[in-house]
């Protein structure tokens, strides 16, 4: 009998009908918060200050009260007054930052089987409060979450819902008229935006000429199977607000060919021939600060085009025994999971065919010049912003984020203006700036709060902490989010991955279920 019920619960969960309630986990929102003698970071790039008092009415910013100076007793006659009714929070030694938005996250995967209970408190445990879903489950299945979210039913981000082109079409879109319908039709239904991965020159200029007049926003994930005729600057000059990944920009860098240098044995269902080759793309373009890498750098950043690298979902191809290693596995990682990242020729991003040295040095080449891209294009005023794709290539939820955060420092960001990438410059790219994305007067009660200083070293942020040696010779884990707060609500982040850990116990429990390395036997 024990066993039907265990089963029943991680059915139930796969469909997606239990769900975290928010009332039961998290504290709020109150009439009047006010989160004490802070250092805040503020998100906007101004260097740290505190200590502040932050004052919050219901899920709105009041007032922002610097109340003292470092090292000093803070004088308590000059602090905002708690009103009856109002909560405190002792944020004394803490820093306070602005909610993280994740720009490209998946809620979960049938295919996984990973629930959206599941994956919100692995990014909420991290500081994520909004995050976009490039293409789902359907958006139906998407904005039911949103609405929830939205009336904090739920542990969850906010969520931002952005449509699969042609997805929940009866038919195949096969002409403009088509794709301006199915637009129409998609921003009937509430959705925030629209997620293409290319088609027919057509069809693009229709769908993102259409979805303009509508006011939203879009972005993109230039497959390899249109780019030849729609690269990324043909997206941009259309009205596409921002790029995935990175496809589609060499193409648009190209001053010596039109295609890219495909093996003549190539297989695009083959993904070990997709994304070995892909590692190739960036030396195929034109060089760093040549004179067509300037053009194109300067025309997207005139469009105001936003890109989202999401540098961590390819880190497997520079160094895959780091990705499948990664000491969150153990702990957070469904079993379910764990056998979809495994070698595979149907399961997406398992192309662990026959990867070896020779495909790693020549990713780390690639990694070197799509960098040194994306930071110029940051230095010249163009925007960047923060996403994980989490859920394929051995990236857990949460934890990719902040790895995410790690590989922008790699590329050459200062620690504030990755926090701005994460923080303010995603809520531009969402056009809800004037909402959320900074710690200001009028805006959200978003917040981030720990106990250690993530400019300092970003680890401090994972669930799992950063090691530390003390002045006793022990080893610790230093840090882990302390509080994520979402619309004025407070979560405990720790127990947020508490409760992470118990669903993964109880799968791995029901089935018999040890992690073991590829090809590894028990």
């Amino acid at each position: 009998m024990k066993n039907i019920k265990y089963t029943l619960i991680i059915v139930l969960a796969i469909l997606g009908i239990l769900q975290s309630n928010s009332q039961e986990l998290g504290e709020g929102p109150f009439s009047q918060l006010i989160i004490r003698g802070a250092t805040l970071i503020n998100g906007n790039g101004a260097p740290p200050r505190g200590p502040v008092d932050i004052v919050v009415e219901k899920n709105i910013i009041k007032d922002i009260v610097v109340v003292g100076y470092p090292g000093v007793e803070i004088n308590s006659s000059k602090r905002p007054v708690l009103k009856t009714g109002g909560k405190e929070l002792n944020a004394e030694g803490m820093y306070v930052l602005p909610g993280f938005v994740d720009m490209h996250g998946h809620i979960g995967g049938k295919a996984q089987g990973a629930d959206s209970d599941y994956v919100f408190k692995l990014w909420m445990a991290h500081g994520i409060t909004t995050v976009r879903e490039p293409s789902g489950r359907g958006v139906d299945w998407t904005m039911k979450l949103k609405k929830s979210s939205d009336k904090n039913e739920i542990v969850a981000p906010r969520i931002f819902a952005y449509t699969g082109f042609g997805q929940g079409s009866k038919l195949p879109v096969s002409t403009p008229e088509m794709a301006r319908d199915w637009v129409r039709e998609n921003a009937k239904k509430g959705a925030d935006g629209i997620k293409l991965f290319g088609a027919a020159p057509e069809i693009m200029k229709a769908a993102l000429d259409e979805n303009k007049k509508l006011g939203l926003r879009s972005a993109c994930h230039h497959a390899q199977t249109d780019v030849a005729r729609w690269n990324v600057l043909h997206s941009a000059r259309a009205g596409l607000t921002s790029m995935e990944h990175w496809y589609g920009l060499p193409e648009a860098l190209f001053d010596d060919r039109t295609i890219q240098d495909y093996p003549l044995d190539y297989n695009y269902q083959n993904e070990q021939h997709r994304f070995e080759e892909a590692g190739k793309l960036w030396k195929q373009a034109a060089k760093p600060y040549s004179d067509h890498w300037n053009k194109v750098m300067n025309e997207l950043i005139e469009l105001d085009f936003t890109l989202d690298p999401t540098f961590n979902i390819y880190e497997a191809s520079r160094d895959l025994q780091r990705a499948r290693r990664a000491e969150w596995h153990e702990t957070y990682t469904l079993p379910s999971l764990w056998r979809f990242y495994q070698p595979s020729k149907i399961s997406h991003g398992s192309y662990w065919h026959d990867w070896g040295t020779e495909q790693e040095v020549v990713w780390k080449e690639n990694y070197k010049l799509w960098m040194t891209f994306v930071n110029e294009y940051k230095n010249r005023g163009g925007r960047v912003t923060v996403g994980s794709d989490s859920g394929f290539i051995f990236q857990l939820y949460g934890f990719a984020y902040i790895r995410e955060l790690e590989l922008f420092r790699e590329a050459g960001f200062h620690p504030l203006e990755i926090i701005r990438a994460a923080t303010l410059n995603g809520a531009e790219a969402l056009g809800v700036s004037d909402k959320i994305g900074s710690v200001e007067v009028g805006k959200f009660a978003d917040f981030v709060v720990l106990d250690e200083n993530p400019l300092k070293n970003l680890k401090v942020l994972y669930g799992t902490g950063a090691i530390r040696l003390t002045k006793d010779n022990e080893v610790i884990r230093a840090g882990g989010v302390r509080y994520t707060i979402k619309d004025g609500v407070i979560y405990n982040a720790k127990e947020l991955l508490a409760d992470v850990k118990k669903m993964v116990d109880r799968a791995k429990k029901e089935e018999g279920f040890t992690i073991t390395q590829p090809g590894v036997k028990e």
